[in-house]
């Protein structure tokens, strides 16, 4: 079991690097000055799920999933 909980602890550093990240790449949520002249109803914001932006998205949710999983995991004590 040592075995597993080393592994699974190199898992667990590999997807928390990842998810930082991930999280620095993305894009600030304000809309900023663009939103007032009408410049956010472009082209990409309304494909934004096909975009790299949409990919960060998909990609910090299954990493959050991982994390928590497997943070649960290797605290439940049991190794």
């Amino acid at each position: 079991m040592g075995i597993l909980k080393v592994i699974l602890t190199i898992v667990f550093i590999i997807i928390s690097l990842v998810l930082t990240v991930v999280i620095l790449m993305q894009e600030g949520k304000q809309a900023g000055l663009g939103a007032i002249a009408g410049a956010a109803d472009t082209y990409w914001g309304k494909n934004k799920g096909r975009s790299m932006e949409g990919m960060l998205v998909k990609i910090t949710r299954i990493s959050v999933v991982l994390f928590i999983l497997l943070a649960v995991v290797l605290n439940l004590g049991i190794w």
